[in-house]
């Protein structure tokens, strides 16, 4: 095989769930996850790198619970930061951040960034029915554009719409919905424009997004004051954000999205163990898409976007 050059930017380790108070459940890869499980399909599928995040369920923060969720933050961080100490190179971090509580999330931060030198922070969709975008956010975002970092973004059902559906996990529709509700609070709360430095990256291809563009376009325009929020035009910050193809590499995803943005905007992502990497190198494979455009997706505009990767 050659040697490896893919860099996967959605990619969870998953052996602390039960202990921030998640769902276990699936293979044997999600419930006693270790780096050699990831390792092996890296290996099989040629990805050099895996930025390693909290996965969706396990980030169930307790509003008020101040000294437990730092302390989560902080385990969950260090936890990340040793796979990648004890395996130099293969792994990277997207750090926490307790975000029900501001100023524990700006110390985490700092600590994560400068100190175990995290790639970034992840943040889901919404906490508390707050979505990305919300003011709640904004000192965070404050620091994070100041330092021009790099934020992940996971959805998570909202509090109202879990369990809605029977035999319909929340994964199914909620996520990719949610994402897209993230994005319009972040474009109409203004939060795009005034944050423009922070490198933000949407899951599964911007989730519902693109198939609804027309109505984003169509809201600026409703409403003077949203226009004005949004002076560069909805299409320019949506032009700007990020977008993994985890769970969309296929081509009628990348077909939506790609009509509006360009590639250089796509990062490789797999969402494993909840998928594998072949899944995505052959979906991908399928797509149309060039060898460069593949070079591109697949490893060059993460090294762009996370310079300690080249």
């Amino acid at each position: 095989m050659a040697k490896p050059y893919r860099i996967d930017v959605h990619h969870h380790p998953t052996p602390v769930l039960e202990l921030m108070g998640g769902r276990v459940s699936g293979s044997p890869g999600i419930k006693s996850w270790m780096a050699a499980v990831s390792l092996e399909d890296m290996d099989k599928n040629g990805v050099a790198t895996a930025i390693l995040s909290m996965p969706n369920r396990a980030a169930v923060w307790r509003a008020g619970d101040q000294a437990r969720n730092r302390a989560m933050a902080r385990q969950w961080n260090e936890f990340m930061t040793r796979q990648a100490t004890d395996h130099p190179g293969r792994f990277g971090v997207f750090a926490a951040v307790p975000i029900f509580d501001i100023e524990g999330s700006l110390r985490e931060a700092e600590y994560a960034l400068d100190v175990l030198k995290a790639d970034g922070i992840t943040l889901m969709t919404n906490m508390g029915d707050k979505w990305l975008g919300d003011p709640h956010y904004f000192p965070l975002f404050e620091e994070l554009h100041r330092r021009k970092a790099v934020v992940y973004t996971h959805p998570i059902s909202a509090d109202c719409m879990q369990n809605m559906l029977p035999d319909v996990d929340d994964s199914v529709i909620e996520f990719t919905a949610d994402t897209s509700r993230a994005i319009a609070r972040l474009l109409f709360s203004g939060a795009a424009h005034r944050f423009k430095d922070i490198g933000f990256i949407f899951s599964h291809a911007g989730g519902t997004m693109p198939f609804i563009l027309e109505r984003f376009t169509r809201h600026a325009l409703s409403d003077k004051t949203l226009a004005e929020r949004v002076p560069d035009g909805v299409i320019a910050y949506l032009q700007r954000f990020y977008y993994d193809t985890a769970q969309a590499s296929h081509p009628s995803a990348m077909a939506s999205i790609t009509e509006f943005v360009a590639i250089t905007q796509f990062l490789f992502g797999t969402d494993f163990p909840f998928r594998n990497a072949a899944d995505h190198v052959s979906g991908l494979n399928a797509c149309g898409f060039s060898e460069a455009e593949l070079d591109a997706i697949e490893c060059g505009n993460a090294q762009r976007l996370l310079p300690r990767w080249r």
